[in-house]
């Protein structure tokens, strides 16, 4: 081969027979683009096929060639996606795509075939069926298309309703056309159709042969036609998809410069279209009756990928979900296909409008009913009545109108109300006259001081029967005064008058109402006889002048709205004093009030994402009930401080929560200490931004009012605006907030009944996405507002959401919160219901559901909405008045008839009368099923919740008071621990400069209790770890690692660990919030350090987090128990006694016991435990401890301790024995958990949890909830078992909350262990003091914890011991938390007891030369370690990963293991040598080249045999050594591997895709390709995970990008040779690791696992727990686990 420079262009000449590519192809260079040689093949050609069915078209560029359908299939299966960044606007959207575009036309691909994909998600305003109206008729861009994604029988209606979510299409990327099968072959198009939900979908129609010049259509049995848009609109629930595609193939389709300027056309066609409104929809209907039906329209994605046959028959039996039958197509100017987009029975409007109106009455209303639908307002609402029966029977009749009845006019005007609050357009309501009129005004009042817009048609006498004493007659004239934004009197009809007043007046009503400041429009109708359709003649010449009106469907007079823009020259002074107010903020705080709009909640989610700054949400803007797709403990970068309102009940928080500049986006706040506190900030200055011109400044401090559209406000602040924040700040509210959050849901959570406050955050946590939240006034909004959840799983699929680019997922949340009465919320819910078009709940009291029962009749006209779920608060009354101060001032029969309003009104019978299911629960289990049940059914369902004003009264202000303290507990803590630089604005970081470990070993005086049996003949010893973790201030902190086999844990697997943790925390910020112990460890070990905290051992994360504390204590010159308590700490300067509870291990005689029992109480314990079921027969511990008690007297405590030993029945025996022995409680009596209530209950024992604790591997508080019962009488906590301080804090927290007690008991931890649990059983007997005295409860008696284990031990590991001694004035053995800080302080280790002390083992870094086929590799090898076997594990990264990124893995295994990683050619500093004279003589890089490259360097390193670790291409270069070139292989773990692919056609497919990927590689560079790779679903974990941007860095870091194509292309699974028969012969011991989130490789695994024939002493299949398919990034901790392990078992085999 040879190349030749031709006028800066390059022709390749490649031989076809290899390549299947034109003679010449001319590809453009440039400094960022490559060309790739013969290793990028465009897609190989099958022309061995007769026949061919299917065939791409691309009309547009004059090209009409055939291609094979396989060729159609991998064009489809090569597209590339690339996910943009989530844009305010769709026009934004557009213009973020052709900048891509535009960039890809900058760096034009190199091969001749190939898809492209960009996407990005929009505003919810973006609606598809606006932008498909809004298309001209001349358009010259085809196909065109509108596809509802409605399928529960979608009619032209729902259309003119404009909420209607579906997808709109323009353009053609590509086209299929497929005949009738020949032969029963199957379409393989219909096998490569990608699945994933925002992938490329076909659009099309079945049964149809379309020819594409006539162009014509015929019905043929068979056929399809089906094309991917150019651009495309795709509507979920509550986010919409904006995408473009191009795709091209130079010798069939068009080229890559043909599809782009194809692409161009159609663009500038939708980008000067897109502007559009929902009046657009009912002008576009009529445009659709003249299309061609046909029944269905079909999307293609996951359906076609079962290889089924694209035949209607099949999709409609099959696949329902992919067929839509509301769609319209126009595939060319003249040929159009429609189905459901019009009225079957249009009328004539000039026939009707000039001749059939029977009288002018009939006329008049007609055209106004005709004019509103033309404005967009098709929803009515109407009232009975005989004055406005022209106006019903027109509203009734109309074709496009949704009509509403109730004889409630209250009700209705209510439910129009509700109904624009969801749709953001006016609803039509029309009334009689009279007192119907007046009925309406609390709606009215509701809708002017919510900014809400109503139409109001109220009928009328004429004049002359008004104030004239006829009947129903009132002066409706201004009816509404101030709170009507307009009133407009229409005369009655006459023919006298043009009709054109009546349009023009409809026009200007509709106009006024929905413009800023939107409200309601009241017109008055007034109608003289005749009011039905009776015959009466009219002058015709009335309607003159309406000729061009009749003949279109667009408004008379049509408004157009400046445009206005926040940077317009008149605005950009005043606007850019805000910006740079905004720029300049240290203490800035961002609040979000009322947020109606979604698009409103999408710019102010998009605005909080940009300034960074702390968020206080109102929970009607949406954002306070949000929902994440990453776990809780992932630290956002949005803060949002949600328990703000509950922060400022304290003094000290209300006192510093000062912000220097406040953005307030909306208007109206419910949390009264909120609008306080931004009253206290004056003079700060303070920024309103509101779409309204609305005057909400009570306290008079706003300083700056921005009328504009959040949107547009973000938009403005996003562009100019460089944000700067204090750390400090930030932190200091974070920690507050986390606090406070977490106490006040466990105190919740903690109460056994079902409470107010508890509804408040379950009825959250069960919402779906895409549903929506009504709230009632009273108690029920505020409730919500101050303890809704802040954190609850996202329902939508990942992979949607990340695509999405969102931080998270608010919720559409309202209520009438303008004028904030209890009226008519029934019916408001309702209307909002069918406005937004979603699954609403209303959560309301029973007062307010009394108030508005005729809502029901509202309720049981299922019309045009989803089902609902009302919840009812019923507590008998006016709750809420309890909170006030009335409350305690006057007599409590007064409370109750004229506050409480007190009732017995059975609201399951009102249901019944009114045929709605009604549900009532009483418990906490019962609410949680009937709002799952309720929000799954197809019905409207009622729930009950049954409450009691005094208990609510009552908790509520525990509740507050609880969370008071822990506001001024965690103030205190931040406090104290937040240093700051006087000249900075943020904190002083401390960061971690290293960790070292010292392994002890010390002798005991008897074995550990856990030990079996009593072998006292042999010297016991205890062995353990000792953490120094140093701060870069010279700070040091200790922490003891102390396992015990009996919790599962050994010195080796703990070392590796601590081996990980001393890489992984090195120089990592240790912040000051951790010492809260409310999540915040746990969310810095996943944040900080990348590790799930659940993988690190229990005895290892408690002495990761004894040690951390401890040097936060260092830092600050005090003990842990300061900085877990600051108080207690000032308390402990004086005395801080822990009393400790004497250990006996029974295995004596009951004499023995007794004098062992009696020699502890002359030492002065006054509380022992005693180890039971140690003997073969419950009777002798029976004899055993009836011994002591008489030997040790009354006032001794007695505890025993059963570890699950006995069966029940043998527990049950024992507790009959001793009950005259006042034992204070029994540890863990049964073997079985389940059976502990039941033990309590049988035997009135007190029980105390141990074990049932500690083998909880999740939230310990789900399996706590069980044991609430009052025979459970305390908590015995391990913090080396349970997982650390955070855990134990937890349970601790749970326990004191019951009134249980806690006790802290070592597990046989050193004096250096036992100082720090000192200080942590201090600090948790003073917190449970302080939870006791503020609920006026008597203080416990002091509890003794199990720290009596300081006696086992002969030695000690520090130089100096602990000061555990009897105290004479207490009379009892204890020791001091203060002495136990100071001594954890100035520890020093017993250099006897040390075995060792860790080691940083170099990472040695070195090349490997190895020749093969006349190519010469220099492979970079890492290694560290040593074995003293010999033996090595060796370690292959994946595609783009390096040798480096096995670090952390190999320094864990590097004490007792040889670990070498390598670098794969292409990658990291691996580099390639080709002994030729061009780029086109880059060498193969096939598995079998790579295989043999290992095989070289693998003899270079060892001679003796390895084990193979592989990751992901790793893992099938290592599987394919392994089974090929087995002498240098031991063994081998697959980590995410895969064995090959069998099918010819999924190969070819594979082959294709990595081809293009390769050439987008080169040809775009790194930024581009990973931003394609990542957002595969395949990643879906790993772009969750806190490191994953650490990790993309990483990989841009590759600088060989010809060499990286070569193995993307070459090493394609593709062309690796299948494994899959080999596994059969395989005689390598291999291990299958997965991810637990691994979908597609764990049935990869198991299908290994059925095909690997020999036996294994070892798990063929491990599964990753909280990892997807970067195993070794996203839980390293369990991959060393089952490295070593996998190692061990092998060897030991």
């Amino acid at each position: 081969m040879d190349y030749r420079i031709v006028n800066s262009q390059i022709t390749l000449q490649f031989p076809l027979t290899k390549l299947q590519l034109h003679q010449n192809t001319i590809i453009k260079i440039n400094k960022r683009t490559h060309f790739l040689k013969p290793a990028f093949p465009r897609f190989i050609r099958f022309n061995n096929r007769q026949n061919p069915i299917s065939k791409v078209v691309r009309s547009s560029m004059g090209k009409d060639r055939v291609l094979d359908d396989k060729e159609a299939a991998l064009l489809v299966n090569s597209c590339i996606t690339r996910n943009l960044a989530p844009v305010l606007s769709l026009e934004q959207g557009l213009d973020a795509i052709k900048a891509a575009v535009e960039e890809l036309k900058a760096n034009p691909p190199t091969c001749s075939s190939g898809m492209y994909r960009f996407q990005l998600a929009v505003p919810p305003s973006a609606k598809a069926l606006n932008w498909f109206c809004s298309q001209p008729e001349s358009s010259k861009v085809f196909p065109l298309f509108f596809l509802s994604s409605d399928k529960e029988n979608p009619t032209y209606e729902s259309l003119s309703l404009g909420r209607t979510r579906g997808v709109f299409g323009i353009g053609s990327a590509v086209s299929f056309k497929g005949s009738p099968h020949a032969s029963g072959k199957r379409s393989y198009l219909s096998r490569y159709l990608p699945a994933e939900l925002t992938s490329s979908k076909a659009y099309g129609f079945l049964d149809i042969e379309l020819d594409t010049k006539m162009p014509t259509i015929e019905r043929q049995t068979g056929s399809y036609y089906v094309f991917i848009p150019q651009i495309e609109l795709d509507e979920f629930e509550d986010i919409s998809f904006l995408s473009a595609t191009l795709a091209w193939d130079d010798s069939s389709m068009c080229t890559f410069s043909e599809a782009v300027q194809t692409f161009e056309s159609s663009f500038q066609q939708a980008r000067y279209t897109s502007a559009s409104g929902s009046q657009l929809i009912c002008s576009s209907l009529l445009k659709f009756k003249n299309a061609e039906k046909h029944t269905q329209m079909v999307r293609v994605n996951s359906l076609l990928m079962d290889g089924k046959k694209l035949e209607a028959s099949t999709l409609e039996l099959e696949d329902a979900s992919s067929c839509f039958s509301q769609f319209s197509a126009r595939l060319s100017p003249t040929l159009s296909i429609a189905n459901n987009m019009h009225s079957e029975h249009e009328t004539n409007k000039v026939n009707f409008f000039c001749q059939d109106s029977p009288n002018i009455n009939a006329l008049w209303a007609s055209l106004i009913v005709e004019e509103c639908t033309r404005l967009g307002l098709t929803y009515f609402c109407i009232a009975p009545g005989s004055r406005s029966s022209p106006l019903t029977i027109a509203a009734a009749s109309h074709p496009l109108t949704t009509c509403i009845a109730c004889i409630d006019e209250r009700s209705l005007a209510f439910h129009a109300l509700g109904y624009a609050k969801g749709s953001q357009k006016p609803a039509v309501v029309i009334t009689s006259s009279g007192t119907a009129v007046s009925n309406l005004f609390p709606a009215v009042v509701e809708a002017s001081q919510s900014f809400v817009p109503m139409l109001l048609l109220t009928a009328d006498r004429p004049p002359e029967l008004v104030d004239v004493g006829a009947n129903q007659a009132i002066n409706q004239v201004n009816h509404f005064g101030t709170f009507a934004r307009q009133f407009f009197s229409l005369p009655p009809p006459t023919d006298e008058i043009s009709a054109r007043l009546v349009l023009t007046t409809i026009d200007s009503a509709v106009h006024k109402a929905t413009s800023s400041p939107n409200g309601p429009i009241h017109m008055n109708c007034p109608f003289r006889e005749p009011l039905a359709n009776s015959v009466k003649d009219w002058n015709r010449k009335c309607v003159n002048g309406l000729d061009f009106w009749m003949s279109n469907a667009e408004p008379f007079t049509r408004y157009i709205p400046p445009q206005k823009s926040l940077s317009c020259s008149d605005m950009y002074s005043h606007m850019n004093e805000v910006l740079e107010l905004i720029e300049g903020a240290n203490d800035g705080v961002l609040v979000f009030g009322s947020i109606h709009k979604e698009d409103d909640m999408w710019g102010a989610l998009m605005l909080a994402k940009h300034l960074l700054w702390p968020v206080v949400i109102d929970v009607q803007s949406g954002l306070r009930l949000r929902k994440y797709l990453s776990s809780f403990l992932d630290r956002k970068d949005i803060l949002f401080v949600d328990q703000l309102d509950q922060l400022l009940q304290s003094d000290s928080v209300r006192a510093w929560m000062k912000a220097d500049v406040i953005v307030q986006i909306g208007s109206r706040i419910t949390g009264r200490r909120i609008s306080q506190m931004i009253n206290q900030s004056c003079p700060s200055s303070l920024i309103l931004v509101d779409d309204h011109p609305g005057r909400h400044d009570p306290s008079h401090i706003i300083t700056h009012r921005i009328q504009s559209t959040i949107s547009q406000f973000s938009d403005s602040v996003i562009k100019s605006c460089k944000p700067n924040i204090r750390k400090r700040w930030k932190e200091f509210l974070r920690g507050l907030d986390m606090m406070v959050a977490s106490e006040s849901s466990s105190f919740i959570s903690s109460e056994k009944s079902l409470t107010e406050p508890y509804v408040a955050r379950k009825i959250f946590e069960t919402l779906r996405c895409g549903s929506a939240l009504f709230f009632g006034n009273s108690m029920t909004i505020r409730d919500a507002d101050m303890y809704g959840s802040n954190w609850v799983q996202c329902t939508h699929p990942a992979s949607l959401m990340l695509s999405a680019g969102l931080p998270c997922h608010w919720v559409h949340v309202t209520a009438n919160r303008g004028a904030s009465g209890i009226d008519g919320l029934i019916s408001s819910a309702v209307g909002f219901a069918v406005g937004c078009n979603k699954r609403v709940l209303l959560v309301m009291g029973d007062v307010s559901f009394l108030h508005d029962t005729n809502g029901l009749a509202l309720l049981r006209h299922r019309t045009s909405r989803k089902p609902m779920v009302i919840v009812v608060v019923n507590n008998r009354g006016g709750a809420i008045f309890s909170q006030l101060p009335v409350a305690s001032t006057i007599d409590r029969n007064i409370m109750d008839q004229f506050f409480y309003t007190s009732h017995n009104v059975s609201i399951r019978h009102l249901c019944l009368a009114h045929g709605v299911k009604h549900v009532q629960v009483q418990t906490k289990a019962e609410l949680q099923n009937a709002l799952f049940t309720s929000q799954r059914e197809d019905v409207d369902c009622i729930v009950e919740v049954e409450s009691e004003i005094e208990t609510n009264i009552t908790f509520h202000n525990n509740l507050r008071t609880f969370t008071r303290q822990a506001s001024d507990h965690a103030y205190n803590v931040l406090s104290k621990l937040s240093i700051a630089d006087s000249t900075s604005p943020g904190p002083i970081d401390c960061i971690v400069s290293k960790m070292d470990y010292s392994q002890y070993r010390v002798q005991l005086n008897a074995p550990p209790t856990s030990s079996s049996g009593n072998s006292n003949n042999f010297p016991s010893y205890r062995e353990g770890f000792v953490i120094s973790l140093s701060l870069d201030d010279g700070s040091v902190g200790f922490g003891e690692v102390a396992p015990l086999e009996i919790h599962k844990e050994n010195l080796l697997d703990v070392e590796e660990q601590l081996r990980f943790l001393m890489h992984a925390i090195e120089g990592n910020t240790i912040s000051d919030n951790l010492p809260l112990l409310k999540g915040s460890l746990s969310s810095w070990i996943w944040n900080n350090l990348g590790i799930p905290p659940g993988s690190i051992f229990p005895s290892v994360r408690c002495g990761l987090e004894m040690a951390i504390l401890s040097a936060i204590a260092s830092r600050h010159g005090c003990s842990i128990l300061n900085v877990l308590h600051p108080s207690a700490g000032e308390l402990s300067k004086r005395s801080s006694p822990v009393q400790i509870c004497a250990l006996i291990d029974s295995y004596g005689s009951p004499m023995d016991t007794a004098f062992v029992a009696s020699t502890l109480v002359a030492e002065g314990f006054t509380t022992i435990k005693i180890k039971v079921a140690r003997r073969e027969d419950p009777d002798e511990d029976i004899a055993a401890i009836k011994e002591v008690r008489r030997k040790v007297g009354e006032n001794i405590v007695l505890r025993v301790d059963a570890n699950r030993k006995w069966t029940y029945d043998a527990a049950v025996k024992f507790a009959h024995g001793v009950k005259e022995c006042c034992l204070q409680y029994i540890e863990e009596p049964v073997d079985n958990e389940d059976d502990i209530v039941k033990f309590c209950e049988q035997t009135g024992l007190p029980v105390a949890l141990d074990e049932t604790i500690n083998s909880v591997t999740e939230n310990p508080l789900l399996v706590l909830r069980k044991y609430s019962h009052s025979g459970v009488a305390a908590v015995v906590i391990k913090p080396g078992v349970i997982g650390g301080f955070e855990n134990a804090a937890l349970v601790a927290r749970w326990a004191q909350q019951q009134g249980k007690m806690t006790v802290i008991s070592a597990a046989f931890e050193s004096d250096l262990g036992l100082s720090a649990y000192i200080q942590f059983a201090r600090y948790l007997d003073v917190q449970n003091a302080e939870m006791q005295s503020l609920m006026n409860k008597e203080p416990q008696s002091s509890t003794a914890h199990g720290f009596g284990t300081y006696k086992w031990f002969k030695e000690q590991v520090t130089t100096e011991p602990l000061n555990i001694h009897h105290n004479p004035q207490h009379g009892s053995v204890e020791a001091d938390a203060a002495d136990a800080g100071h001594f954890l302080q100035k520890c020093l280790l017993n250099p006897l007891a040390v075995v060792r002390t860790s080691d940083e083992k170099e990472v040695k870094e070195y090349q490997i030369a190895v020749d093969t086929e006349g190519v010469s590799f220099s492979i970079n090898v890492l290694e560290t370690g040593e074995s003293n076997d010999g033996s090595a594990v060796v370690f292959l990264h994946g595609f783009l990963g390096t040798s480096g990124d096995w670090i952390p893995i190999m320094k864990a295994i590097s004490s007792s293991t040889r670990s070498i990683a390598i670098d794969l050619p292409g990658h990291g500093g691996s580099k390639l040598q080709y002994h030729g004279e061009n780029d086109s003589d880059r060498p193969n890089l096939s598995i079998d080249v790579m295989a043999e490259v290992l095989h070289k360097v693998l003899k270079t390193l060892t001679h003796g045999k390895v084990t193979l670790v592989g990751y992901s291409m790793g893992a099938r270069i290592s599987l394919y050594t392994a089974l090929k070139c087995s002498d240098k292989i031991e063994r081998a773990m697959i980590i995410s591997g895969s064995p090959g692919l069998i099918d010819n056609d999924a190969r070819t497919t594979r082959k294709a895709k990595d081809d293009f990927r390769a050439s987008t590689l080169v040809s775009n560079g790194l930024e581009f390709f990973l931003d394609t790779w990542y957002a595969e679903e395949l990643w879906t974990s790993l772009r969750s995970h806190p490191h994953f941007k650490k990790t993309v860095t990483k990989r841009l870091k590759h600088q060989d990008l010809h060499t990286l194509g070569k193995v993307l292309s070459d090493l394609s699974i593709g062309r690796q040779p299948s494994l899959w028969e080999d596994l059969k012969q395989c005689k390598v011991p291999l291990q299958l690791v997965v991810g637990e989130k691994d979908a597609k490789f764990k049935a990869i695994a198991i299908e290994m696992q059925a095909r690997i024939i020999h036996e294994n002493s070892f798990p063929l299949v491990v599964e990753i727990p909280s990892a997807g398919h970067a195993v070794h990034v996203e839980n390293p901790l369990a991959v060393i686990t089952a490295i070593t392990q996998f190692v061990k078992t092998v060897k030991t085999t």
